[in-house]
């Protein structure tokens, strides 16, 4: 089980464990989690700390929280995908989402506008990862880096422009833990490579 960290050039690396959190015989209730995640977006505002300390968390809190295997919506067969939230509180910056995929649909390649991560609990899905050639004058103009199969136990932590597209592959749907920052809608986009376009979603 490894997790990852993708940055805005499209290059993926390990994150280190060196803060695995301890086996606790105590249930990781949800509202421990949000509590131990707003004491984390408090101490630091560098998104790489910030995700790798989550990661654990994230961890913790799937292990001991089976519900969360089973709470997930079924895709909807016309677009492939459906998303149940489990947390997005006003003004306050984290959305928790479970979402859940059908193979043979590709979502459009896109960026965040936040930090986000993504555990996935069942499935597998390809990764390809995109750079932005002039990210300041020409965003729209992209090349593909990397593709990468993600299965699950894997957890995917993406900086604010990092841009990806995701096709689950296989059998079976994908289901996955989505934690995401407050988005900057501004910068959220998706991106047309053959036309070198972008637009707001």
């Amino acid at each position: 089980m490894r997790n990852w960290l993708i940055d805005e050039q499209g290059q993926r690396e390990a994150l280190n464990d060196d803060h695995e959190i301890a086996p606790n015989d105590s249930p990781y209730r949800l509202y421990r989690f949000l509590t131990d995640l707003e004491s984390i977006l408090l101490a630091t505002e560098n998104n790489r700390q910030r995700l790798q300390l989550m990661c654990p968390l994230v961890r913790r809190l799937l292990a001991g929280s089976s519900w969360l295997q089973f709470n997930f919506l079924l895709p909807d067969p016309d677009v492939g995908w459906a998303v149940l939230s489990l947390y997005d509180e006003p003004d306050f910056p984290l959305t928790i989402q479970l979402v859940s995929w059908l193979p043979g649909f590709v979502s459009p390649i896109h960026n965040h506008g936040t930090w986000g991560l993504v555990a996935l609990i069942s499935g597998q899905e390809e990764n390809t990862f995109w750079r932005s050639l002039d990210p300041i004058h020409h965003p729209e103009r992209i090349e593909p880096i990397e593709t990468y199969t993600a299965s699950a136990g894997e957890i995917l932590c993406f900086l604010p422009d990092a841009i990806h597209q995701v096709e689950p592959i296989g059998n079976e749907p994908v289901v996955s833990f989505n934690l995401y920052g407050e988005t900057d809608f501004e910068k959220r986009f998706e991106f047309d490579p053959i036309a070198q376009t972008t637009h707001v979603f």
